[in-house]
């Protein structure tokens, strides 16, 4: 059996931060390296003309961190957004209404899970230390850590286990509000959401979708849990290509 063809749309760099005057696609490549490592095959998506046609190749789909969203409100002087370039924002859109349709898995880490919450009905908290007096610091340094609680009984404790994990932190948005078809999957002890699901199999349900977002970045954490949750996600794609491809017509049938 073939891995399962898992896409992933790199950044847009077009204000010339990597070279005065050009336009460049980027990406960290230990997105790939997790998912090659869970056996998947990545498939890196610059951004191109056809979303649908390049989703239509695939058998799952993982929206990575990227930057800002526009905020919703005005924001205190002293806060600069580093926004997603608009092409970059409708790509991205387009690649999630395409795999929604396809019923493919779909994993959002960081700005991938505020795009999904944002897709779904949810609403997103712009800048966190002007939202809220009694968040903690959630824009730490790399190596550092702190502590979320995994909900029980919901598919990610499934895969990377319950109750309190450490996880790292690069973000100051989030999401506020989760839509109607997403539940709260975990949160940090200062309430901030920290993963979102709605995924076959849960309570809450409402689509056939197995889909996860996760605020922290365990592409790296050379951790259990974030091996874990690359596993199931790749699991899940592997299972929904099975299905797909005994789906298809055989040679002998399409004749």
């Amino acid at each position: 059996m073939r891995r399962p063809r898992i896409g992933i749309p790199t950044c847009l760099d077009e204000r010339g931060r990597w070279r005065p005057g050009r336009d460049y696609s980027y990406i960290d490549r230990l997105y790939a390296d997790s998912i090659d490592e869970a056996g998947g095959l990545p498939i890196q998506l610059p951004i191109q003309s056809a979303p649908a046609e390049a989703v239509a190749l695939l058998d799952g789909l993982l929206l990575p961190g990227g930057d800002d969203f526009p905020s919703d409100r005005a924001l205190p002087d002293n806060v600069t957004l580093d926004l997603v370039p608009d092409t970059q924002l409708a790509f991205d859109r387009a690649l999630l209404g395409a795999a929604t349709e396809l019923r493919l898995p779909i994993l959002g880490i960081c700005y991938g899970m505020q795009l999904i919450a944002q897709a779904r009905g949810g609403v997103l908290e712009p800048h966190l230390p002007s939202a809220n007096l009694t968040a903690n610091e959630h824009r730490i340094p790399e190596a550092d850590r702190h502590e979320i609680t995994v909900e029980s009984g919901s598919a990610l404790e499934a895969l990377i286990g319950t109750g309190a994990k450490m996880v790292n932190s690069l973000h100051h948005q989030a999401v506020r509000t989760p839509g109607p078809d997403h539940q709260v999957a975990a949160r940090s002890p200062d309430g901030v959401i920290e993963a979102i699901e709605c995924v076959v199999g849960s309570s809450r349900d409402r689509s056939g979708r197995w889909e996860i977002g996760v605020q922290w970045h365990p592409e790296k954490m050379d951790e259990a849990s974030s091996q874990n949750l690359f596993q199931g996600f790749v699991r899940a794609c592997t299972e929904r290509m099975a299905d797909h491809d005994a789906s298809k017509p055989t040679q002998r049938e399409a004749n």
